[in-house]
């Protein structure tokens, strides 16, 4: 007669396989969590900024962490010529761009980069006309540094509007001009016609924590099975 007696004997493979995708789901767990977080954080620096003073920009070449997230105020004239447009910006579900403007700042040869709003794209052979006011403007707004988080196959042409990333760096050199380190998104009015409906920084983290949900589900799944499945019967004989 024989009876079954289990024993927990997973194997060398499934062991390793086990671990490594445990591991590779709690990071991804973890780096979504980490994503929300900071995108609360930015929620949160956006509200404490909007209850703060409003920050003039200097006509000199500023240190961008002290304004970074703050309310300013930029009082100069547009370079029309000067604009750029920064493609794949989609709004209401329709494709379209961000008009970035210089501001060259009153009384001064340094300019500030001015993210004016959103035009629809349309015809993709052609460039959309933009209105740009031609007299003294004060222009508010919230600075930003533009974000690095992007993977470039090779440079930018060095000659064109339109624009994959603004590199501030890259763009100042190429046209010429002394900028500022950030990027005023504009809140006050302009009337140019361009849409400045802006998304808040801590947009998605619902999103994020889903997936981190989602992750985590994962490595405790396959913990379970590694466990289950990791038990052998063994037969054994009695007399």
């Amino acid at each position: 007669m024989k009876d079954g007696n289990w024993r927990f004997r997973p194997g060398l493979v499934p062991g390793v396989a086990a671990a490594g995708f445990i591991a590779l789901t709690l990071a991804l767990g973890h780096w979504q969590t980490r994503r929300a977080e900071e995108k609360l954080e930015l929620g949160r620096q956006l509200d404490s900024a909007e209850q703060g003073p409003v920050l003039s920009v200097p006509a000199v070449v500023a240190d961008a962490s002290l304004f970074e997230r703050r309310r300013v105020s930029a009082r100069g004239v547009f370079i029309a010529r000067a604009t750029l447009l920064l493609d794949n910006k989609v709004l209401h579900g329709i494709a379209g761009y961000h008009v970035l403007t210089p501001l060259r700042l009153q009384g001064s040869e340094v300019h500030v980069l001015v993210n004016r709003g959103w035009i629809a794209a349309g015809d993709r052979s052609t460039l959309p006309a933009v209105s740009t006011p031609g007299n003294l403007q004060t222009i508010e707004g919230i600075a930003l540094t533009p974000s690095r988080r992007f993977i470039e196959l090779a440079p930018e042409a060095s000659t064109g509007a339109r624009l994959q990333n603004l590199v501030l760096e890259r763009e100042g050199k190429r046209l010429g001009l002394r900028l500022q380190p950030f990027v005023i998104e504009q809140t006050s009015d302009t009337p140019d016609g361009l849409s400045r409906e802006w998304a808040r920084p801590d947009t998605g983290v619902d999103r994020h924590r889903i997936y981190a949900l989602q992750w985590y589900s994962f490595a405790a799944l396959a913990a379970i099975l590694y466990v289950v499945l990791g038990f052998k019967r063994l037969d054994t004989d009695r007399n």
